[in-house]
């Protein structure tokens, strides 16, 4: 984290200021701690660190470089800075270290600022250069570490998690309705939209400079997804030679990001993604370390025995661990932790598995971004479908059809929200599926001043593809995978001081997934991750059973019908002092679910913001 400004600020207060919301951070590094102003106090750096490569002092941060002109504090992992550091050495870069910290100095030193196109890792970074007095914020490219923002008189503060931006007092109480709104829609708020007004999160791919001399301010974006390669249109790409790349690709990824001075696992739920993630760890040589969490009180979710058929098969050294029952007093916890709200419940399991792994190993790998990169969620054989019949249905009734659905059917009814997509453009837009609150309920929630239209947010960022699929992949990847998925493994993970680092989102298998990969090779209307499916055949046992499909979760929606959950549920809810959303409509959603109907997410979507609002003390008006 750190600050940087043009105006004449309290020193004394901005140094306290950044000492107080590092050592907030204590999660995300527990190992080291350091801070940096410059002379004139209107520059400062500050780091948590997790200690994972170059154990040594001389992994310290924030670090400069060896001509003392550049400062860093960075958060992440680069997996080819043993290549770049070979590079640079040949280039007549002096090195003192072995951390990757300091590859990430000289690469800027040398290639300006391009160098984050030579880098392959995840990560949220700051260098300050003294030379020129600016500052440059960076991001990877998919997301996986986080960077938070905020400008205002002159002045630029950053943090890798919000709440340490919320003790400076520049920084409001106020939420963004346009982000409200759009959490209650979507889940989550994307792109650079933040939940507080006056805030901002830095999206992936992007970068940032503000000139110290002349107060300017540069924001662009240095990566973006590739166009799908004309071969592939044309159909002129070999299925085996398809295959054989992303075998070369995801062992060549999971071999780099093994590299780490501390004890590293495989994070195993017998899934496809996992599953070969492990398969590709267990050519290192090494015996590899493999952990599933199993939850003996709810068998549905319980998924040990399909982890120790691959475990079995690569010989690897297995750990089951067993996650107990779920108290409510977690979600306090986690509302706290995840300091810009998401709807999605399989936080809790994720969190639990995080706090399991973390007492045998520092680091783990994942199998994060198979889904959105080869085409593995449910709706995407169910967009097709779709787009299949609506076209054979008058247009006229497709519209009636969606009106109705939406005025009549309760929230919560099955098969409501495919109902009121039938009125979308399916060739050239996209339908939003997983849509918690549609227009009628948030009108109905929101206080009249507070509801805003979000369409044209989401429309905003819609791909031009022809093709359904690549459209709704390519939309996920930019939206659901940084905005929920690596927000749920980052926040889970960094707040038991766990590293858990993704394969798939190696930047070459990404390019590989979205420019070579064709849609027959992702989803159809009876398969999907067709091509990990491939793979899979060639590298797994016979007996893996490809087509489970097992969500990561705990019975939640069970547990919100009755009992202490229940009761918990209603009080947050229903009994608040000055509630933002409407109590009545509140108790309809609930009394819904309470019949039968799947409100399980709306739930728990409306219960975290309103524990996360009462913890950070933040109002709507």
């Amino acid at each position: 984290m750190g600050y940087t400004s043009l105006d004449n600020i309290n020193v004394d207060i901005y140094k306290r200021w950044l000492i107080n919301g590092r050592d907030l951070l204590i999660h995300r590094g527990p190992d080291d701690k350091g801070a940096w102003f410059n002379n004139e106090g209107n520059v400062g750096l500050g780091h948590r660190r997790l200690s994972i490569i170059d154990l040594s002092v001389l992994g310290h941060q924030p670090m400069f470089n060896v001509n003392n002109d550049l400062c860093i504090v960075f958060n992440g992992e680069i997996y080819n800075y043993l290549d770049l550091k070979k590079d640079l050495l040949a280039k007549g870069h002096i090195l003192k270290s072995d951390s990757d910290t300091e590859v990430v100095l000289a690469a800027y030193s040398e290639w300006g600022n391009n160098f984050m196109n030579h880098l392959n890792g995840m990560f949220s970074l700051a260098i300050y250069n003294l030379a020129t007095n600016r500052i440059l914020l960076v991001r990877d490219r998919a997301g996986e570490k986080p960077m938070f923002y905020s400008i205002f008189k002159n002045t630029l503060i950053f943090a890798s998690e919000l709440k340490a931006l919320l003790l400076n007092k520049e920084i409001g109480n106020k939420i963004d309705k346009d982000a409200i709104n759009c959490y209650l829609s979507m889940g989550y708020v994307p792109g650079e939209l933040c939940i507080i007004n006056g805030v901002n999160k830095l999206p992936p791919a992007h970068a940032l400079e503000f000139d110290l001399n002349k107060g300017n301010i540069k924001k662009w974006k240095y990566w973006s997804l590739p166009e799908i390669d004309e071969n592939v249109l044309k159909g002129a790409l070999d299925e085996k030679s398809l295959v054989d790349e992303l075998e070369y690709l995801l062992e060549d990824s999971v071999k780099r990001q093994m590299v780490s001075d501390v004890p590293l696992g495989v994070l195993l739920s017998g899934g496809v993604d996992s599953s070969l993630i492990t398969a590709m760890a267990a050519r290192s040589g090494n015996k590899i370390k493999t952990f599933t969490v199993g939850f003996p009180e709810h068998s549905k979710f319980d998924e040990r025995s399909h982890a120790k058929l691959i475990a079995d098969y690569f010989s690897t050294e297995h750990t089951e661990l067993n996650a107990s029952d779920v108290s409510i007093d977690l979600l306090p916890r986690l509302a706290r932790q995840y300091d810009e709200p998401i709807i999605d419940s399989s936080m809790i399991p994720t969190f639990l598995v995080s706090q399991l792994v973390r007492q045998h190993c520092i680091v783990a790998l994942g199998g994060d971004g198979g889904d959105e990169l080869f085409g593995g969620y449910g709706h995407y054989d169910r967009l097709l479908i779709l787009q299949k019949n609506a076209a054979k249905i008058p247009n006229i009734i497709r519209t009636s059809l969606s009106f109705l659905s939406e005025k009549y059917l309760p929230v919560g009814f099955k098969g409501r929200v495919w109902l009121q997509s039938l009125n979308q453009d399916l060739n050239n837009g996209l339908p939003l599926i997983a849509s918690y609150f549609d227009t009628k309920t948030r009108k109905s929630l929101l206080e009249k001043g507070n509801f805003t239209n979000v369409d044209s947010v989401r429309k905003k960022l819609f791909p031009s593809n022809s093709d359904i699929i690549q459209r709704a992949t390519r939309m996920d990847f930019l939206t659901y995978l940084p905005e929920d998925i690596l927000v749920k493994v980052d926040r889970a993970s960094m707040l038991n001081s766990l590293e858990v680092r993704a394969p798939m989102l190696d930047f070459r298998i990404i390019e590989f997934a979205f420019s070579k990969v064709p849609t027959s090779l992702k989803t159809t209307t009876s398969n999907r991750k067709i091509i990990l499916k491939k793979l899979v055949a060639k590298v797994l046992p016979e007996s893996f059973d490809q087509q489970r499909k097992q969500g990561f979760g705990v019975p939640i929606g069970d547990w919100f019908r009755k009992g202490e959950w229940n009761t918990f549920l209603k009080e947050t809810l229903l009994n608040s002092r000055d509630p933002i959303f409407n109590v009545d409509i509140v108790k309809k959603i609930i009394e819904g679910h309470e019949k039968g109907y799947n409100n399980t997410e709306r739930l728990f979507g409306l219960l975290m913001f309103e524990l996360w609002r009462k913890e950070y003390g933040l109002t709507l008006n």
